[in-house]
């Protein structure tokens, strides 16, 4: 009986399992796409990002390991402002 019980068990347990649902971001793009505009303009290591709410920051290094912050519209995914420490 144990050898039927414990896949009857785990088969209605799969069947349970609903799969988690995305929160609605109201027409916000996400942090990876703000990510991969960054990393376009040459961030190759990211050492911090912050929402802002109408903007994602993310500060990194470049290939030459420059610091560079990068400033990306949340809702366009446009690049606002770009500073590098040359």
């Amino acid at each position: 009986m144990r050898h039927v019980f414990i896949p009857i068990v785990t088969a209605l347990a799969l069947g349970a399992a609903t799969p988690a649902m995305a929160q609605d971001s109201g027409g916000q793009i996400s942090m990876q796409i703000a990510l991969d505009v960054a990393t376009g303009l040459g961030i190759v290591t990211v050492s911090h990002t912050e929402f802002q709410g109408n903007q994602w920051e993310i500060e990194g290094r470049d290939r030459l390991n420059r610091w560079m912050e990068v400033y990306v519209d949340s809702r366009t995914g446009e690049v606002r402002h770009v500073n590098r420490g040359w």
